[in-house]
C-alpha cells in the first residue's frame, strides 16, 4: 500500500528547513515546499530496510502537519498527510498487531488502537483535501453521496482513494463501533468511484482494496457468489499489476481462502506472494517487503488459521 508519493519527502523537507533555520517560514514558502513534497521522488519506496523507513517516516509526517498549520488548504500537503498516515499505520502498526499478540495481548490491543487513531487522523486530512477542492463536499456526501461523487474527476482519484482507504481500515479495527461500521457502504461507493475515474491507479490498488470490501459482504451473498466476486477482483488486480504486487496475493489469501478453509490454495497463493521479485519493480520494493513479511507470518500460522478436516469415516468393509 505504500506508494511513490511518500518516498523522498523527508529528505526534501530536511534540506529546506535547514536552509531556512532561524527565520519564519512564510505561507508562500510553505506552498512552494508543499508542491515539492507532492512531486518528490521514490527514495523510501525503493528502500530494502522496512525498519529503517519505519523509524524515519514519523518525522516527515509531523513536518507535514507543521506546514499545514501554516497553509491549511494546501492540496499537495493534505494528500501527503492523508496517504502518509494511512501507509505508515498499515505497514508498520496494523500489520504487526498479530505478531505482537504472540508476546502480549495488552501490547497488541494498544497497537490496534494506535493504528485506528492514525487511520482516522489520515481520514481527516483526506476530507479536508476534498472539501478544499469541492466546497461543501462533506455535507453533500452525507446528503447524497452519489451526487457528491459525481462532482469529482480523475484529478481527485488519489485523494478519494486514500480518504476511503483510511476510513475503511479504521472501520476494520472498530468492530465495537456501530456508527463507524455503518459507513462501510459509503467507503465502498468512494472506492468504486475511483475505479470509474482511474481503475489502474497505483498499479491495481483499487481492485486489491475491493477484495477486502467485498469480503465484508460475507453473509449477504451465497458462498459461491462471494468467492466469484473475490476472485474477479483478485484477477483484475493481478492483471493491472502484472503480478508484481505481493499484497494482492496476501489480501486474497486472508479474505477469500481463510474463510473458505482452503489450505492448499492458501499456501499456493502465499508462496506466489513470496516469489514476487522485489527488485523487478523498485518503486514498489518496500510495499512488497511489507506484504511478504505478512505472507511468512500467515504461512507459519496456517494450522491456526485453517483447521484440518477429519478424514471421512470408513464405510462397511473398508479399512484405513
Amino acid at each position: 500500500m505504500i506508494h511513490k508519493w511518500m518516498a523522498g519527502r523527508c529528505l526534501v523537507v530536511v534540506a529546506i528547513v535547514a536552509i531556512s533555520a532561524g527565520c519564519s517560514i512564510k505561507k508562500i514558502a510553505v506552498n512552494k515546499l508543499g508542491n515539492a513534497l507532492a512531486s518528490s521522488g521514490s527514495t523510501f519506496e525503493e528502500d530494502e530496510d522496512p525498519d529503517l523507513v519505519a523509524a524515519a517516516i514519523p518525522f516527515g509526517l509531523k513536518l507535514y502537519e507543521s506546514l499545514l498549520a501554516e497553509s491549511p488548504r494546501h492540496d499537495g500537503l493534505l494528500l501527503a498527510a492523508c496517504s502518509g498516515f494511512t501507509e505508515y499505520s498499515y505497514a508498520f502498526v496494523d500489520a504487526r498487531v498479530d505478531e505482537a499478540k504472540e508476546e502480549s495481548l495488552a501490547r497488541a490491543d494498544a497497537m490496534r488502537e494506535r493504528a485506528r487513531k492514525l487511520y482516522l487522523r489520515a481520514n481527516r486530512y483526506g476530507m479536508r483535501g476534498l472539501e478544499a477542492r469541492h466546497p461543501g463536499f462533506a455535507a453533500a456526501l452525507d446528503n447524497d453521496a452519489a451526487a457528491a461523487l459525481k462532482r469529482t474527476d480523475r484529478r481527485d482519484a488519489a485523494l478519494l482513494y486514500w480518504t476511503a482507504a483510511s476510513r475503511g481500515l479504521a472501520i476494520s479495527l472498530s468492530k465495537d463501533n456501530p456508527d463507524l461500521i455503518a459507513e462501510l457502504p459509503l467507503v465502498e461507493m468512494i472506492v468504486r468511484r475511483v475505479s470509474e475515474l482511474d481503475e489502474a491507479f497505483n498499479d491495481g490498488a483499487v481492485p486489491e482494496f475491493l477484495i477486502t470490501l467485498e469480503a465484508a459482504h460475507r453473509g449477504e451473498k451465497s458462498d459461491e457468489e462471494l468467492q466469484k466476486s473475490l476472485r474477479g477482483h483478485f484477477e483484475r488486480a493481478l492483471a493491472l499489476s502484472h503480478g508484481k504486487r505481493a499484497g494482492t496475493y496476501v489480501s486474497f489469501a486472508e479474505n477469500a481462502l481463510i474463510p473458505a478453509q482452503n489450505a492448499a490454495a492458501f499456501k499456493d497463493v502465499l508462496e506466489k506472494a513470496l516469489a514476487v521479485d522485489v527488485d523487478a519493480a523498485p518503486d514498489n520494493r518496500l510495499a512488497n517487503l511489507v506484504a511478504q513479511r505478512r505472507a511468512r507470518w500467515l504461512l507459519n500460522h496456517v494450522h491456526d488459521l485453517i483447521l484440518e478436516r477429519a478424514p471421512a469415516p470408513a464405510g462397511p468393509g473398508q479399512t484405513d
